[in-house]
């Protein structure tokens, strides 16, 4: 086996309908809040997925329908990134502190690395997550190039 990575061979094709991840760190929740409020009809239009304290104060505040996970720093950033690597995830939307040192900074590196591996939509403060959100790609079908993951497995198995 000669290539390290997986070639971007297969494709995905996600629904019209998304299943959009919300997390923020503790110094973003309340810019969360704020920018969900702004898409919230768009939003309710999503299967829509949190971790811990985030989505509590989504369905509390907004009535969002929101299932909620394990607090990050808990294994609530390894499930989103489990569901990514199961294709259960369509985007992204991951309002990280750059201010403050996270507990559980490797985890949240694993995520993002899923994530770009993956090819899922990532953004990372509240304009890209405009963007996102305003692509016309988000209320339509769209196919994406991913990993022949089983395929490069069968060949480093070789």
């Amino acid at each position: 086996m000669t290539d390290a990575r997986p070639p971007r061979q297969a494709v995905r094709t996600l629904q019209a309908r998304k299943r959009i991840a919300l997390i923020a760190h503790d110094g973003k929740k309340a810019e969360m809040l704020e920018w969900a409020t702004r898409w919230k009809e768009t939003l309710s239009q999503h299967t829509l997925i949190g971790t811990g304290t985030t989505s509590k104060r989504l369905k509390n505040a907004l009535g969002l329908e929101v299932e909620g996970l394990m607090s990050g720093p808990l294994g609530g950033d390894q499930q989103i990134g489990a569901r990514i690597a199961e294709q259960q995830l369509d985007v992204l939307i991951f309002l990280w502190d750059p201010f403050a040192p996270q507990p559980h900074d490797p985890d949240v590196k694993a995520l993002l690395r899923l994530a770009a591996l993956w090819n899922v939509p990532v953004a990372c403060n509240t304009a890209s997550a405009d963007f996102l959100l305003s692509s016309p790609y988000l209320s339509e079908r769209y196919d994406m190039a991913i990993p022949d993951a089983e395929s490069w497995a069968q060949a480093r198995t070789v």
